[in-house]
């Protein structure tokens, strides 16, 4: 039961293990936390990938059978909350990594190759963590904790921002899955790729952007996603400062203009 991190050139690849269909244990999440600071803070890295081992599952979600700490009164349960690695020791015995996990600022793409199955904490991990993503033709994407009590996906995934409405709701009140081909046509996905092909189709997306200037990329990551929180006049003050940041940045090192298509990174 892992999470595998491995480096390949400029790309770094995520993989849940954890067979036959990759759910998530409180260890895993603390695995996948602090190989994302790795991943982040490694200049050498251009782009992510983030898939599952095996063919039936990108990830089935938390494990529900793993053993979950109880706390002995309201009074622990709240300093659970407020302190949630409190007397943790080596071996995790609640979930709350993956809440830090998706707290986590980041503005370097991770590129989402779902095959099979992508339910619960799994999904909830590709709306975060991915920035582009393709599935195998069998992919099945869903938020089935409505059947046992445990709402919210809706409001961790922000969900009406990736969904029209009445889909994203069809999905959170039925529990039922989104084919691939729905995903496609919601604009969920930005491919369907043979299953064979996945990763392949992943290294090729991710080595387009790996050639990019890394500043240029976490520039247009962040005022991206800023962008969508701010009023119109904001976003594009704060776009306006962090180009001419970029291109005060390109003068220092002998850039020249866009226009003359140079710059003073190599794109190797």
């Amino acid at each position: 039961m892992t999470v595998k991190y491995e480096r390949d050139g400029a790309i770094g690849i995520f993989t849940f293990d954890n067979p036959p269909v990759n759910p998530l244990t409180p260890s895993m999440h603390k695995q996948f936390f602090h190989a994302m600071q790795e991943f982040l803070a490694d200049d050498q890295i251009r782009c992510g990938i983030l898939t599952g081992a095996g063919d039936r599952a990108f990830c089935a979600g938390d494990d529900i059978k793993t053993p979950y700490k109880k706390s002995l009164n309201r009074q622990e349960e709240l300093a659970d909350h407020l302190w949630p690695h409190r007397n943790e020791g080596e071996t995790p015995e609640n979930f709350t990594w993956a809440r830090d996990l998706v707290m986590v600022e980041r503005y370097k793409p991770i590129i989402g190759a779902v095959n099979g199955w992508c339910l619960g904490q799994g999904f909830i991990y590709l709306m975060h963590l991915t920035d582009i993503r393709i599935a195998s033709p069998d992919a099945q994407f869903g938020a089935p904790e409505i059947n046992y009590g445990m709402a919210g996906v809706g409001g961790n995934t922000r969900l009406g921002r990736f969904l029209p409405p009445p889909v994203a709701m069809w999905m959170l009140l039925t529990g039922e899955p989104l084919s691939a081909e729905d995903a496609l046509k919601h604009s969920l996905i930005n491919e369907i790729v043979d299953k064979e092909d996945l990763l392949t189709r992943a290294r090729q997306i991710a080595a387009m952007i790996a050639v990019h200037p890394p500043e240029a990329v976490r520039i247009e990551m962040e005022v991206f996603y800023r962008s969508l929180d701010l009023s119109k006049t904001d976003a594009l003050a704060f776009t306006k400062h962090m180009y001419r940041m970029q291109r005060l940045g390109l003068a220092t090192h002998g850039g020249e203009s866009i226009g003359d298509m140079k710059f003073a990174y190599s794109t190797k």
